[in-house]
């Protein structure tokens, strides 16, 4: 290739790399003065959004990592009582299969819930002395009890809860949303993560591929705030380094990275632009949406009074709010320390105690603000625990294993149904008898209050189309207000 021949070919990056028109400098004015945020800012993508009518604008997930026992907190089987003690029905069982950690044992011994049941509000939700704040909102809320899933220990329930798929390497719910809606708030990353800790430490590990992008853009993927002084990770400019230095580096980073794109036609670029745009503007606009020293005494009250402590869940909650507030579209929270297989009746009046207040909180602050029509909340694990005792049953101690045939969750906001109850299991808190929900119909229900058509919401990958309900799931109308 002759010298002349080389110029003409690489003449536009020339423009673009040395003159102050340049992409990169546009990049950097736009950085410097942001625009107000956009209404609904839908980033180029191969995915074009049904026209649905949207009944939410945003998502607060409150996971509960672990999985709770419905049986000891929403479930109420008054029968057991009777039965305590006695062995699970083979009837019953129907040959199910059971984890490593029980299949061994010689019996099942029932156990009936240690807690006081009452019935609550106009709906007469069944809820137990553990949740005495939630109890308080029930008519508020559409609790689902009928839920059920495919997988039966925690890494994969909590993966295809999250993902629609019990194989890592799929994109997270959360970024499902991202790619197919985009930003209200360019300032904010559209999809942002709260991690708090129950009681004692441990639980189960939750790692970051659960809110991520999988084969998505990585622009798409969860952002983790931490508790403390720096809430992301890198976001600060190197020591010495000033704003306005840190904008004109990357004005040239921009540059040589679209220049690159030019050449590779590599989409991973551009995905890299935008997290450095993105990054850039949340050095101002993040700690101003986490700044909680405004909010007034009533809210602390109102939370309690670990809301006042960076990282616990009531603290997240809170945040939560803020993010609300700020047009974040899916806030995810993730409290471990559910996975009672022993010493149950001493954790999880622990792990009550740290969540119930704080979500109850959470949706009467949302609807004291008006937010919460179009907001759904939404609070539950990966799967349900067994009305049997994993090991040894004793006057005052048992445990309980994964259960995936049925457990409890419950909603509440824009376009669900208050008040209700949906679904049935048998009186052993075992099998569904009425109107099932596999975790593929929650999602689908979830995208169709957003405005997304969960059969249409595609990425093509590796030669096929993938979805986040996978190949099937349909929209509970039931649900629907």
């Amino acid at each position: 290739m002759s010298g002349c021949q080389h110029y003409n070919q690489f003449s536009r990056r020339d423009f673009l790399s040395r003159t102050s028109l340049g992409l990169g400098a546009l990049g950097l004015s736009s950085l410097l003065n942001p625009l107000p945020a956009v209404t609904s800012s839908v980033p180029a993508k191969s995915f074009s959004a049904p026209n649905l009518p949207p009944r939410v604008k945003r998502v607060i997930y409150l996971f509960q990592s672990g999985a709770p026992s419905q049986v000891d907190l929403f479930d109420y089987k008054p029968g057991l009582k009777a039965l305590h003690g006695e062995g699970l029905p083979d009837s019953v069982r129907s040959g199910q299969r059971l984890t490593g950690m029980s299949a061994g044992q010689k019996q099942l011994p029932l156990v009936s819930s240690p807690y006081e049941f009452k019935q609550h509000g106009q709906s007469g939700a069944w809820v137990s002395n553990l949740m005495p704040n939630v109890a308080e909102i029930a008519d508020q809320l559409c609790f689902v009890k009928s839920m059920y899933t495919e997988a039966i220990n925690h890494d994969p329930a909590v993966t295809f809860i999250q993902t629609g798929s019990q194989l890592p390497g799929r994109p997270s719910m959360g970024s499902w949303v991202s790619y197919g809606l985009g930003s209200n708030n360019e300032n904010l990353p559209t999809f942002c993560v709260l991690l708090s800790q129950g009681a004692g430490g441990g639980g189960q590990p939750l790692y970051n591929r659960l809110w991520g992008s999988g084969f998505l853009p990585s622009h798409h993927q969860g952002v983790q705030f931490r508790a403390g002084r720096d809430a992301i990770l890198y976001l600060g400019n190197p020591q010495g380094l000033s704003y306005e230095a840190r904008g004109n580096q990357l004005q040239h980073i921009k540059a040589i990275q679209e220049i690159n794109h030019e050449e590779f036609g590599d989409d991973r670029i551009l995905s890299k632009i935008k997290q450095y745009e993105m990054a850039f503007r949340m050095q101002t606009s993040v700690p101003e949406a986490l700044d909680v020293s405004n909010e007034p005494e009533y809210i602390y009250d109102l939370y309690g009074a670990d809301s006042k402590v960076p990282g616990t869940y009531a603290a997240n909650c809170l945040l939560a709010r803020k993010l609300a507030e700020k047009d974040v579209k899916f806030i995810q929270l993730y409290h471990r320390g559910w996975d009672h297989h022993g010493d149950l009746p001493r954790q999880i009046p622990i792990l009550s105690r740290q969540t119930d207040r704080a979500s109850a909180a959470l949706v009467l602050d949302l609807k004291q603000r008006g937010m919460l029509d179009d907001t759904l909340v939404i609070w539950g694990g990966e799967f349900g625990r067994t009305v049997y005792s994993q090991g040894k049953l004793t006057q005052d101690n048992f445990g309980r294993d994964h259960h995936p045939r049925c457990f409890t969750l419950w909603m509440c906001g824009g376009g669900v149904k208050s008040g209700l109850s949906y679904g049935q299991t048998d009186e052993f808190s075992y099998n569904i008898v009425s109107n099932p929900v596999h975790v593929h119909d929650f999602q689908a229900t979830i995208l169709h209050l957003l405005g997304v058509d969960h059969e249409q919401l595609t990425y093509k990958y590796q030669g096929r189309r993938f979805r986040l309900t996978d190949v099937h799931g349909q929209v509970v109308t039931d649900l629907l207000s």
